[in-house]
């Protein structure tokens, strides 16, 4: 049993869990298994983000990813996470023999000695990035849980209008045309286009769709500002796809709305990516949960109006 507290990567370290992680998701890759669609399939899991069972905040970024990863590699039956003390301070224990997930957390902190060179010099103090790993269970690990703790959704009828995707939707104030046999997103005139929900052949898909092309409209410069210089089948270009694709999964996730993949023909281009920079998807998980929590931010403040009671126009 791993009780693993939180470390500190510097140098090499923070070097070797992004490589550690890009060639776990690499491998999967190349055995045909996309990571943040497969969990529903082979698990039989209702859809879902990876929770931390004790605070119910979800995880984000990479850490999803490796989540699920280990859902689909044990066949765990839950989404939902502990630490080892956590599990302990619920009156539970995780079971002799489990061993744990390594999670990661990034972030900056200011030294004193740069706090004390700025105030000298009279200008801002650097900071510097530093990578944490920390250990998690998933509660088919733990014994003596309370009765009744926490489960995951019931997954939703495949061919159902969807009020919460809709809510989500017109919450985003996106110009959405409705139209065509394509869905794109044009960001020099800042419209999405999606065909009709009757003209996919599994309905279900036009939820999918709408959220690729909704990540990606997150990123206009106008709200998180990334960069759409890529043409199609160039790195840049496969990089924002590969953006697209997991900010759908994890909204779809959130709602209870299987993922799936929506464009497996960049497969090739993601691979080379990945080959490339180890830290490439670091970077893209990162962004997908910016661009899945700014589309779902604004339906929660709508919703949060229309609990008291305001008007919303």
């Amino acid at each position: 049993m791993s009780r693993t507290g939180t470390q500190s990567q510097s140098g090499e370290g923070r070097a070797s869990v992004y490589q550690e992680v890009t060639d776990r998701i690499i491998a999967d890759l190349e055995a045909g298994t996309v990571p943040w669609v497969q969990p529903w399939g082979r698990a039989g899991l209702a859809p879902g983000l990876p929770r931390n069972a004790a605070s119910g905040r979800p995880y984000s970024g990479i850490n999803i990813l490796i989540l699920w990863g280990a859902v689909i590699q044990q066949g765990f039956s839950s989404q939902h996470w502990l630490t080892f003390r956590q599990a302990l301070a619920l009156g539970a224990h995780v079971r002799k023999g489990a061993h744990g997930i390594s999670v990661c957390y990034a972030d900056r902190f200011t030294p004193k000695t740069e706090r004390d060179r700025a105030a000298r010099d009279g200008d801002e103090p650097g900071q510097v990035s530093f990578l944490k790993r920390f250990t998690v269970f998933n509660i088919d690990q733990c014994a003596g849980l309370p009765e009744g703790f926490p489960g995951d959704p019931a997954p939703l009828p495949e061919r159902a209008l969807i009020p919460s995707a809709e809510a989500v939707i017109a919450a985003t104030g996106a110009d959405l045309r409705i139209g065509g046999d394509e869905a794109f997103y044009v960001p020099s005139l800042d419209y999405i286009q999606v065909p009709p929900q009757p003209a996919f052949p599994d309905q279900i898909n036009y939820y999918r769709t709408c959220f690729h092309e909704l990540s990606h409209w997150t990123g206009h410069a106008s709200r998180l500002n990334r960069i759409f210089s890529g043409r199609f089948a160039t790195q840049a270009y496969g990089r924002e796809e590969l953006v697209a694709e997991m900010g759908s999964a994890f909204i779809c996730a959130t709602l209870g709305i299987r993922p799936t993949v929506r464009h497996a023909d960049y497969l090739g281009s993601w691979l080379e990516i990945l080959r490339e920079d180890n830290r490439a998807i670091f970077r893209a998980a990162s962004q997908a949960s910016k661009a899945a929590d700014f589309i779902l931010a604004d339906a929660e403040n709508m919703e949060q109006v229309a609990e008291r009671g305001e008007m919303v126009s």
